[in-house]
């Protein structure tokens, strides 16, 4: 006698056997689209970072972790007149931003650490970045007919 759970197996797979392969395809499929938890803290400071520009961010960093948002601003600042080609301060000045406000005033930092650091992981996969849709260069770029961002 045909057990009820082995009759349903043998009806998806042995008269549909594309069915059984879809949702096997669909459960492996499901199981690797888990994202990481994306961070939403400062970044610390990279290596190519001057000591007293890493030490500047270490400070900035450590207020970041006390709330003392107004401090951390000014400390993140600090590092990106010391050494303005350094992504990292520069997201950090943006986040901290966004977590004070106003949020409008963190763009312009997001957008300069995504084209200092293309394709690092942590600034184009920020939340904050979310708010703005895909992370894009705000350095011009040539459309096809040659022009910069107009038409003729």
């Amino acid at each position: 006698m045909i057990q009820p759970n082995e009759n349903l197996r043998r009806h998806i797979f042995g008269r549909h056997p594309w069915i059984g392969f879809f949702l096997v395809v669909l459960l492996i499929g499901g199981c690797a689209g888990v994202s990481q938890p994306l961070q939403d803290e400062p970044l610390p400071p990279p290596e190519n970072a001057k000591p007293l520009v890493a030490q500047i961010i270490i400070e900035g960093n450590r207020l970041f972790a006390e709330h003392r948002w107004t401090a951390a601003i000014g400390k993140y600042e600090e590092a990106t007149q010391a050494q303005p080609t350094l992504a990292e301060a520069h997201y950090n000045l943006g986040l901290t931003l966004y977590r004070k406000g106003p949020v409008s005033a963190s763009r312009l930092h997001f957008m300069e650490a995504a084209d200092l650091a293309p394709g690092h992981h942590v600034i184009g996969n920020a939340p904050p970045f979310r708010k703005y849709g895909t992370v894009k260069s705000s350095t011009p770029t040539p459309a096809q007919d040659g022009h910069f961002g107009h038409q003729h």
